[in-house]
């Protein structure tokens, strides 16, 4: 009986071992032993419970696929994928399994290996898989946890570099260790876009041949043409490590409870994203290429890329999409097909579609032949020449044509392209032409009398009212208006809102109710390059912070630039002088915030990259809620992003110059930060960084006050404002004063990008103290030193 007991006890004991076991591993253990597999929902977690292994679909797909992704995110963010040319369609009856003899594989519903490990071990049972908190996966001995790793995830990237993985190259086995982005958004399988180590540098290819963007070489601090990676704080020790057995980069994480990640997206786009537990979701960092229609060959053959619409994509005219439902899914890739083959011997000759507005990098051959006519009969004489563009030479296309961009109508740098058309689409017009030449011609009489009619309707009005029409703006485009237009508009220029160095602007009002700001340039001689460098700049992009250009009027010697208005004036107004209406301190913590967000956009995202050159208050305008727009572009520097500086002569404000340009050097968009920061000083303080009894002494120059402040650990709360009364958000103001010290940095590499200020100010971005500069050390060392530096810097009359 005793015996019996026993037994029936022992059975029990095994059985709830048995059930904890399962229980535990249902539940999510973050290890594989040998014979155990994963099906349906079960999974892998880590130990901290940071990422999770297991079946997935991705979107709205059916098929299933074994990946990692962040457990905490409610949409899955996944950064590997193991078979990524070969999913499942059932995940209870396909099996992740670690096989007796060391091997991970994927068994579908048949039971046959889909995707495998492919290791040869005589080790039977002596393996386990193991997830880690760094989503690594790894297989090792099961008896020594500190063998060497058998095999390991982080050797197979797929679209995703995170903190202690690798991007380079396996000498032993010599395979690359690259990314490779998805398909699109619903299919993981590898794209025609990839990242690869070349050196210590990084290179976006296409089709693994074509090089689109370079990181530039690491030089231990900073990848030479990334310079945000110089001051990234979630981004820390990044290696690159070359011997005998292998080269690669890779780096870790800086902060705690931080995650961050790089990713080479479906889009072609290189990426770097940020999450923290006071985020609702990923943040972006940066992107490269900055604009999507960079991307080589984002849309494919015979397509179109236009940065101003959604989809960017589309086909050329007498074109359709190859692969429809890759078309439909947002994989633009394959491009697009003629409708109507060309036909070259047929006896009728093809025509050509003329593109305006079209930015093109390339093409198959340039001839040298003397007028477009000629270039359009070499075109039209050749069979395999699909377009071609005539300026200042002949260049046609022979082979597909890729990389077009539709520019707005107003810019300054697109050309025409010709596509060559089949004939018998121009057949076909001509025949449903004829057949409709008795409609057309009714049409035609019919609309001549009613305009007719109109017309004398139209010249009596046009006496008693302006003609409208010439305010009449079209989308993305500028108003080329009249003078007399604009002397109705402003009631003979009567109404002054200000005056600066090349002229005054004026308060308007358009006939349909639009109020405007115009503003006369004078001296002609002296300004027109302004005045068509700031049509140029402004007038080919849009930004929520920058300014709106609406238009305006180049008639004999007379020069106007027509605004939007901005009924609160500049900060200047608001800050410096008496006005009834105080900036409290979340008013100014926007202003800022928003000044650097449109700084940010024109040297970072625009095509070309441009320089403000003359960053102050007086050039911040506020809207009716005050939010701040970036204004006065007639000192603005464009240039394309192969030059990373600029030679230039000394423009700007004295005061808010940056010490390279004072001295004559080359300037890159840093000199636009180094303003900024003075800006930021300002907005802190409420006053002009020089106060009128500095002859007498340097202990109130602001910035320095600032700069004491925050390396002495003092009370922030006595830089600001007075009229603040201490109304203020302590840690946004403390990093407010840590920003505008790093802004002003004497180095320029030393100061953020724009980019990184947004961060830093929203509290995306940690920085440390900011070094002393080397002027500040010369104000406290005494008055003799610093003098003649300070009165060339830091005087408030304009350069």
């Amino acid at each position: 009986m005793v015996i019996i007991i026993k037994k029936t006890w022992l059975s029990v004991c095994l059985l709830l071992l048995l059930f904890l076991f399962f229980v535990c591993f249902s539940e999510g253990s973050d290890t594989i032993s040998p014979g155990q597999s994963l099906s349906g929902n079960q999974t892998l977690i880590s130990a901290e419970g940071i990422f999770e292994l297991g079946f997935f679909t991705p979107g709205n797909s059916r098929s299933y696929y074994i990946g990692i992704w962040y457990k905490s995110f409610p949409d899955k963010t996944v950064v590997w994928v193991a078979n990524r040319k070969t999913p499942v369609s059932d995940p209870s009856s396909s099996a992740f399994k670690l096989l007796e003899d060391g091997n991970l594989v994927l068994l579908n519903q048949s039971g046959a290996t889909i995707w495998s490990t492919n290791l040869s071990s005589n080790d039977i049972n002596s393996t386990t898989a193991q997830l880690l908190d760094n989503a690594n996966f790894v297989l090792r001995n099961a008896l020594d946890s500190s063998s060497t790793v058998l095999w390991q995830s982080f050797d197979h990237p797929t679209d995703h570099w995170i903190p202690g993985s690798k991007i380079g190259y396996n000498k032993r086995t010599d395979q690359k260790q690259n990314l490779v982005s998805w398909t699109s958004p619903e299919n993981p399988a590898p794209s025609i876009f990839s990242i690869e180590a070349v050196g210590s540098s990084h290179v976006l290819l296409w089709n693994e041949t074509k090089q689109y963007w370079t990181s530039g070489e690491w030089t231990g601090k900073i990848f030479t043409l990334v310079p945000e990676i110089q001051t990234n704080p979630y981004v820390t020790n990044m290696t690159y490590v070359s011997n005998e057995n292998e080269s690669y980069l890779t780096y870790a994480s800086a902060i705690p409870n931080t995650l961050t990640r790089f990713v080479l997206n479906a889009s072609g786009q290189y990426n770097q994203f940020v999450w923290r537990s006071n985020f609702d979701g990923w943040r972006p960092l940066w992107a490269r290429p900055t604009q999507q229609c960079e991307v080589y060959a984002f849309c494919g053959p015979y397509s179109i890329c236009d940065q101003q619409q959604e989809p960017l994509c589309a086909c050329l005219e007498g074109f359709e999409p190859k692969m429809a439902k890759g078309w439909e899914l947002g994989d633009h890739t394959g491009g697009c097909a003629r409708r109507v083959p060309l036909q070259c011997d047929d006896g009728e000759k093809d025509k050509f579609l003329v593109m305006p507005n079209i930015r093109f990098t390339e093409s198959s051959k340039s001839l040298a032949v003397d007028t477009f006519e000629d270039c359009e009969f070499a075109c039209l004489s050749n069979c395999s020449c699909n377009a071609f563009a005539y300026d200042n030479g002949c260049l046609i296309w022979e082979a597909d044509i890729y990389n077009l961009e539709q520019l707005a109508s107003n810019s300054m740098t697109g050309r025409h392209l010709h596509l060559r058309s089949a004939a018998s689409d121009w057949v076909g017009t001509r025949g449903k032409a004829k057949r409709n030449t008795t409609l057309i011609v009714c049409t035609t009489i019919a609309a001549f009398i009613t305009l007719f009619a109109l017309v004398l309707v139209i010249l009596w009005k046009r006496r008693s009212a302006s003609d409208a029409g010439s305010f009449k703006a079209v989308e993305h485009s500028l108003v080329l208006f009249k003078h007399r237009d604009l002397r109705s508009a402003t009631k003979n220029f009567s109404e002054k809102l200000g005056e600066g160095g090349f002229g005054t602007v004026y308060r308007g009002t358009l006939p349909n109710s639009t109020a405007i700001a115009v503003k006369e340039h004078k001296r002609l001689k002296q300004c027109e390059k302004q005045f068509r460098a700031e049509v140029q700049t402004i007038g080919i992009i849009q930004h929520i912070n920058l300014v709106r250009l609406c238009g305006f009027c180049a008639e004999a010697s007379k020069r106007f630039l027509v605004y939007e208005y901005m009924p609160n004036g500049s900060l200047e107004s608001l800050l410096f002088r008496k006005s009834p209406r105080i900036l409290d301190w979340q008013s100014r913590f926007r202003i800022a915030t928003g000044t650097a967000r449109g700084l940010a956009y024109l040297h970072e995202e625009c095509r070309d990259c441009i320089i403000h050159c003359d960053i102050k208050p007086e050039n911040i305008l506020l809207d009716a809620e005050y939010n701040p727009k970036v204004a006065d572009f007639g000192l603005a520097k464009l240039f394309g992003r192969d030059f990373s500086r600029v030679l230039t002569t000394m423009r700007g404000t004295r005061g808010y110059l940056a010490p390279e340009w004072i001295s004559g050097e080359a300037i890159t968009t840093k000199a636009d930060v180094f303003s900024y920061g003075m800006l930021l000083f300002e907005v802190i303080s409420g006053r002009r960084n020089l106060h009128p009894l500095l002859d007498e002494g340097f202990d109130d120059y602001f910035p320095l006050r600032v700069a004491n402040t925050i390396y002495q650990g003092k009370n922030v709360l006595t830089l600001l404002d007075d009229r603040l009364e201490g109304n203020v958000i302590v840690e946004e103001l403390i990093r407010a004063c840590k920003v505008a010290c790093w802004c002003i940095q004497d180095d320029e590499k030393d100061r953020p990008t724009m980019g990184q200020v947004i961060g830093i100010l929203e509290g995306l971005l940690e920085m440390g103290m900011p070094p002393f500069t080397r002027f500040f050390q010369l104000l406290q060392d005494g008055p003799a030193k610093s003098r003649v530096h300070l009165e060339i810097s830091s005087s408030d009359s304009r350069a």
